[in-house]
């Protein structure tokens, strides 16, 4: 392991030194040049690992609530750890070990009960604690339960939070799950989508701070990909970043904009310490072990004022597909187009061939950031953006662009008029891949069933 006094960085230009005094503390000294260890240092996320340790003081989403509705045992590996999801006969939710600490029987095929999860293989059954609560045989001969009592595996809290399912993985007392303002809002339909992918989960976050990329990853190459060679979309003249509690504003203006536009005024979220916010729309990389992550998107469409009240009686999920049938990635959809942007970069990114620009102003805050949570976490202290004061976690603003639409809503009419909105009463514009059963439950939301002049599916 990486000790501190190695873990000096060169940012900006600049050097950072370590204390000649021993007994003072090193610091991670921040920037964006990364030697090979400090780049291990900010993507290995195994138990132990700075960044795994960081990485497992935040809640993060796991699965969706209604995947369990068809089935109540899922397996998950997170941060390199093999783990088995489930919701018992009672309707609780729990997270342990995947092996039977009898004989490692994989608990993915056990069977839930009224409490906890029970091997198929010998019985022993596990409560959301990890504590073995039955051994059917051995307790004919040991009625004192000696055995028992000193059988525990790995278990971690769960929490259920707009159809998602949240896990933490971190030493107690755990933070509060936070409660984002959008996952109270109303008379919306919200629809949750998985995608694996393989790369580490550093180069998607980063992504989450990039604003140039949109220019040339979305616009510029979705004319391309249309067989066009032309027109381009307007071009950046000005970034600017802000740090806040939860994370950092990027701030953009474009030809034909100024400083009044939104875009500056508002701008954009990037999430600590994994996750991307739009306005509409949640993305977290969450981790599966250093070289796979798992890309989560939760996304509100507000329905039509005509279509309200409106309440959404289950949440859906589903997975995107990124390969297609040849095995090429898919680049129809934005999130597909940013993953064969983080793929391309390696399973885990080499960040020392690394040539930064002035465009890269928001990748050098992130890993600045990321090594003086370390340097925190070092030292005792939280690292950002924990919520402890329940006072504190309710309806979580965040800097918000649209938020007058999300709250007020507009009339279908306006919908079909809007420059943007009108894309996704036609596609869901984020992944590729939605089911038919979802499409179909978002028209008939959105009051978009089939009839005659309607808009087709």
């Amino acid at each position: 392991m990486t000790t501190r006094t190695e873990r000096g960085i060169l940012w900006g230009g600049l050097t950072g030194f370590a204390p000649d005094r021993e007994s003072a503390p090193v610091r991670y000294h921040n920037g964006i040049m990364l030697s090979a260890e400090k780049n291990r240092t900010l993507t290995q996320v195994g138990a132990g690992t700075p960044m795994g340790e960081l990485l497992r003081r935040y809640w993060h989403p796991i699965a969706a609530v209604s995947e369990f509705e068809t089935s109540p045992v899922k397996p998950v590996r997170l941060m390199g750890e093999d783990l088995v999801l489930y919701r018992d006969l009672s309707g609780t939710h729990g997270l342990i070990g995947r092996h039977c600490r009898h004989r490692s029987a994989d608990l993915a095929y056990g069977y839930v009960e009224q409490c906890g999860l029970r091997c198929h293989y010998h019985g022993w059954t596990y409560n959301q604690a990890g504590h073995c609560i039955e051994q059917p045989f051995e307790e004919k001969f040991d009625p004192q339960g000696r055995l028992k009592k000193k059988i525990r595996t790995v278990a971690y809290p769960v929490q259920a939070k707009a159809g998602l399912l949240w896990a933490y993985l971190g030493p107690a007392p755990a933070p509060l799950l936070p409660d984002w303002e959008p996952f109270s809002w109303k008379n919306g339909f919200v629809q949750i989508v998985f995608a694996e992918v393989p790369c580490n989960w550093l180069q998607a976050q980063e992504n989450s701070i990039d604003p140039v990329h949109f220019e040339w990853m979305h616009d510029n190459w979705k004319v391309r990909l249309a067989g066009a060679t032309g027109p381009y979309s307007a071009t950046h003249l000005k970034l600017g970043f802000e740090e806040f509690e939860h994370g950092f504003v990027y701030k953009r203006v474009r030809e034909g904009s100024d400083e009044s536009d939104p875009l500056w005024t508002v701008g954009r979220v990037c999430l600590w310490p994994n996750g991307f916010f739009l306005g509409e729309h949640f993305e977290w990389r969450v981790p599966i072990d250093d070289e796979n992550m798992l890309s989560v998107t939760w996304s509100f469409i507000r329905v039509p004022r005509e279509a309200e009240p409106y309440e959404q009686k289950s949440i859906p999920s589903w997975t995107s597909p990124i390969r297609d049938a040849e095995g090429r990635w898919i680049t129809s959809h934005v999130i597909n187009q940013d993953i064969v942007a983080w793929v391309g970069q390696g399973t885990i990114a080499d960040r020392t061939k690394e040539n930064i620009g002035a465009s890269d102003r928001g990748i050098s805050l992130l890993r600045k950031r990321l090594f003086a949570d370390l340097d925190a976490l070092a030292d005792g202290d939280d690292p950002k953006g924990l919520i402890r004061d329940p006072a504190r976690n309710c309806r979580v603003e965040l800097p918000n662009i649209g938020r007058k639409l999300y709250v007020e809503g507009m009339t279908l009419d306006e919908y079909r008029r809007h420059p943007f909105w009108k894309n996704l009463l036609q596609d869901f514009r984020w992944h590729y891949g939605q089911p038919a059963e979802v499409r179909r439950a978002f028209r008939e939301a959105m009051g978009l069933k089939s009839r005659q002049g309607e808009m087709p599916a």
